[in-house]
């Protein structure tokens, strides 16, 4: 840890009443042992598997894909760049990924304009990924999609690739990051979900290391 000279935490805070996408669980706590006989405090947690700052494995939207637990914990640490999507008004696009001359084998973290318009209420508006720009990105053999909204496709739209073209590569999608505080480059990456066994994804802590 000693050759970084920053930590950066990307991932949203979980509470109860946080924001979630539609439809999706709520967080809720519940202290099932307080003070009185215990020494100790104990709290029950439930939640969805796309709480928060989490990841999307295959199993997402293809039921004969892989669970959280059959990707290689290789994927969710190592280098990785922040492209800076801040320009784009509605949904990420092929003609905006091509300047940035991406690689087989990269992690890519978008940061758009939903960081900076904050995680207090859910807007449907939130900038996406787009059929084609996912398809694009299969295509260059990327490992790992982060974005910085509760999920990678437009709300609403019709056209799925933006999760299926990904996961059908076994390419890890990071939804739910927090890039505020952070500025175009490189950086190495770490994001590890729960060891959930079987299940379509999992919470996660993200971390950028400078």
């Amino acid at each position: 840890m000693k050759n970084f000279k920053k930590i950066i935490d990307i991932s949203l805070p979980i509470y109860p009443g946080m924001i979630r996408y539609p439809k999706n669980p709520l967080v809720r706590f519940k202290r099932i042992r307080s003070g009185g006989q215990h020494p100790s405090e104990l709290t029950e947690i439930k939640l969805g598997t796309h709480t928060g700052t989490h990841v999307d494995a295959p199993r997402h939207v293809f039921k004969n894909k892989k669970t959280l637990d059959k990707l290689p914990i290789s994927l969710f640490v190592g280098p990785c760049r922040v492209l800076d999507m801040t320009n784009v008004r509605e949904v990420i696009k092929v003609v905006d990924l091509r300047p940035k001359k991406i690689k087989k084998g990269e992690r890519i973290l978008f940061q758009t304009r939903n960081s900076s318009r904050g995680y207090k209420k859910f807007r449907r508006d939130f900038i996406a990924l787009d059929g084609p720009a996912a398809d694009f990105l299969a295509k260059k053999g990327i490992i790992l999609a982060g974005t910085d909204y509760l999920s990678i496709k437009k709300s609403g739209d019709k056209d799925h690739r933006a999760h299926s073209s990904l996961l059908a590569n076994n390419i890890v999608i990071f939804e739910g990051l927090n890039l505020s505080d952070v500025k175009e480059g490189r950086y190495f990456f770490v994001g590890l979900p729960l060891k959930l066994i079987s299940t379509d994804g999992a919470p996660a802590r993200a971390l950028l290391l400078q």
